[in-house]
């Protein structure tokens, strides 16, 4: 049985992976995210960044309310779906030709 303690289930981060982290210098839970990966994945940190700030916490003594949370970053552009949608019409097209 594996002794495993994942902090990041979308992208795999563990828990020796962010106190090697934290070990080597990066305090902040953005420093953590960008040398781990943690918080990129499919739920952006909702399941994990309370976690990354606890341990950031604990390894700096600051209160762990005082940790800021790593910077949210939205896609650059909205895409509207009817560009998908008319990909997919363009493709059909080209297949009956």
């Amino acid at each position: 049985m594996s002794s495993k303690a994942i902090v990041c289930r979308c992208e795999d981060v563990t828990l020796d992976d962010v106190e090697h982290t934290i070990a080597i210098g990066y305090r902040s839970v953005e420093e953590v995210k960008r040398y781990t990966g943690l918080g990129t994945g499919p739920c952006q940190g909702k399941e994990c960044m309370v976690h990354a700030a606890l341990l950031c916490a604990r390894a700096s003594g600051a209160p762990p309310e005082t940790i800021a949370p790593f910077t949210s970053r939205p896609p650059v552009a909205a895409a509207p779906l009817r560009i998908f949608a008319a990909a997919e019409k363009d493709d059909d097209d080209q297949a009956q030709r």
